[in-house]
């Protein structure tokens, strides 16, 4: 997971943890590329309005790690996103168990978020 991303090797980071069997072009990769710019728009409303759209956010990052993987999710997540956003992306991955509870002890996980998602 802390594999060191680049601006110049974050793309070939990401193909090569790619793992979609089911791709069908180059479109759909770009399409799933596209979902961390959703996931930091997401977060950012959030930090902004205090609206969490949590099963979106889920949407999101469920299918990220199942075509990337939990580890290189976990890392292209941190790299593409604002570490201002951290603690509600923290939250989000040690829910989903994309990180132990034991990973990334340095970042505090937003208690809102993490209690608005237990009670899913």
């Amino acid at each position: 997971m802390y594999e060191k991303i680049t601006p110049d090797n974050v793309l070939m980071y990401a193909i090569r943890h790619y793992d979609n069997p089911h791709c069908e072009g180059e479109k759909e990769f770009e399409d799933d590329l596209k979902r961390f710019k959703y996931i930091k728009r997401l977060l950012r409303k959030y930090y902004d309005t205090g609206v969490l759209k949590e099963r979106l956010l889920l949407n999101h990052l469920i299918v990220l790690n199942n075509v990337f993987g939990a580890d290189a999710c976990a890392t292209l997540l941190l790299y593409k996103i604002q570490e201002e956003y951290w603690t509600a992306l923290k939250s989000f991955l040690l829910f989903l168990n994309i990180l132990r509870d034991d990973e990334l002890e340095h970042i505090d996980i937003d208690e809102s978020v993490y209690n608005i998602l237990k009670e899913l």
